[in-house]
């Protein structure tokens, strides 16, 4: 069975002397209980996992029982070391009061059993942690599945990760694009914005989240502003409301609006912005013409590579600690600008042959670029950029 890389970064970081909780989050569908299991099995040490799913949400001592099972165990195994593993931590209410309170009480008594915690959603797994488990945790995020990942695991091929995206549980269902799309749909979008956005967030208007949901899939690669997009959503609120619910869409891994690079923090935050999705099976669900018809459309087909370099960039981003954002001055524009500290790196996404672009040119002479990345046929191919290791292009 396939290992993502993080589950050797878990491992290494639960054999040292002195470890922390391990927190694992991500998007929805992309293999954190299946690695929590192969850790469970990689590990030489014994383990109790368990999940809360099904475990009513009031049942706060219920990880307190679980915590003294884990004891016991550990007490007759006559091991050096224990290893829990709580998966759906989320659904259990105050569940970050009450880890604080075992984990210290281990701490105290020098009982060494090692804890992962793995949570669906993101908003209540962060909430949790700056709330109560400060200094006594490391947070591993699990982004959507890479064109590389996918390739090795199941043979996608470029085209079909520009298409179909990175749903490892989709992955089967890819020659029959009706069915694909109703998992899309059932299976990962729905449950996304009901359990972990509606259900945990006081939401005024769901149906006005959800529209803005689809229209930002539908537009995704397009720089829109708030205020246009009012006036095409009906029952829509505030610009203030909109950008409320697209942080927390962003926040769960579904969408994210890219903001105008321009040097300025404050003319960075007023600027409209470049709607992207994480992963590109979100906007091919809503697409009117299927794998063949859109690899056919060459306009379509270059909106489908951007979406995926874009997709790309910003599940890189969070893992990687770089910003995206995207430039227009006039007739001039960059698809991308990827930002470290002091290093930006300008990126544009063209398909077929071209050797150079205007906008790349007086971008990185305006804003002193030692690197800029022009992808085509004729510099670097898209094929070769989703393989990319963004170390080593910051490094270079």
């Amino acid at each position: 069975m396939y290992e993502r890389k993080q589950i050797n970064i878990i491992e290494k970081r639960l054999n040292e002397r002195k470890n922390l909780i391990q927190v694992i989050t991500g998007p929805r569908q992309v293999g954190k209980t299946t690695l929590a299991i192969q850790l469970t099995k990689k590990i030489k040490i014994p383990f109790h996992y368990v999940s809360a799913d099904g475990i009513p949400s009031s049942n706060s001592f219920w990880i307190q029982q679980q915590w003294d099972f884990a004891r016991v165990k550990f007490k007759e195994s006559g091991s050096k070391a224990f290893l829990l593993v709580i998966d759906e931590i989320q659904k259990i209410n105050n569940w970050s009061e009450f880890v604080k309170k075992e984990w210290d009480k281990d701490r105290i008594k020098n009982i060494n059993i090692r804890v992962v915690l793995l949570g669906s959603s993101s908003l209540l797994i962060n909430k949790g942690l700056s709330e109560s488990l400060m200094g006594r945790f490391e947070l591993i995020q699990l982004p959507h599945w890479t064109y590389t990942e996918m390739n090795e695991a199941f043979g996608f091929t470029p085209e079909e990760y520009v298409y179909f995206g990175g749903y490892p549980g989709a992955q089967h269902l890819i020659k029959d694009e009706q069915r694909w799309k109703d998992y899309i749909r059932n299976s990962i979008i729905e449950p996304t914005i009901s359990k972990d956005i509606i259900q945990l967030i006081t939401i005024q208007k769901p149906a006005l989240l959800k529209n803005l949901f689809e229209f930002g899939c539908l537009y995704s690669g397009e720089i829109l502003s708030y205020t246009k997009i009012l006036g095409q959503l009906t029952d829509a609120g505030n610009t203030t409301t909109l950008a409320h619910y697209e942080k927390l869409l962003d926040e769960v891994w579904l969408i994210s609006g890219l903001q105008k690079f321009s040097g300025s923090k404050i003319m960075t935050r007023s600027s409209s912005p470049k709607w992207m999705v994480y992963n590109t099976s979100l906007s091919s669900v809503y697409e009117d013409s299927d794998f063949k018809m859109t690899k056919k459309n060459l306009v379509k087909w270059g909106q489908k590579v951007e979406q995926a370099i874009g997709a790309f960039l910003i599940n890189s981003a969070r893992i990687n600690n770089f910003q995206v954002f995207y430039w227009r001055d006039v007739n001039d524009e960059v698809d991308f600008v990827i930002k470290r500290n002091n290093k930006i790196i300008p990126i544009e996404v063209k398909i077929g042959k071209i050797k150079s672009h205007k906008g790349l040119l007086n971008f990185s002479k305006k804003f002193k670029c030692k690197k800029s990345v022009l992808i085509s046929d004729d510099a670097f191919r898209w094929q070769d950029f989703l393989m990319i290791d963004f170390e080593e292009l910051f490094q270079l």
